[in-house]
């Protein structure tokens, strides 16, 4: 999925897509990087593509990768 990151708070964002739909994320345990880096990237606007897996139990999406965009 790709889009923007709206709202970051600690290790769970926001990202909203092309049609202006929002997902909400949490990052895995998996992930590479850290939630500063995601506040680099919110201040920016930077476009980014996240790969993740969506859980039964849980409200948000497991975000288990985070790259920026061309």
């Amino acid at each position: 999925m790709e889009g923007i990151v709206t709202i970051l708070q600690e290790s769970r964002f926001q990202l909203t897509d092309d049609a202006g739909v929002s997902h909400l994320f949490i990052l895995g345990h998996d992930t590479l990087g850290e939630p500063d880096q995601l506040e680099a990237l919110q201040r920016r606007q930077a476009r980014i593509r996240v790969r993740y897996t969506e859980p039964r139990n849980l409200i948000g999406l497991v975000a288990h990768s985070v790259e920026t965009t061309a």
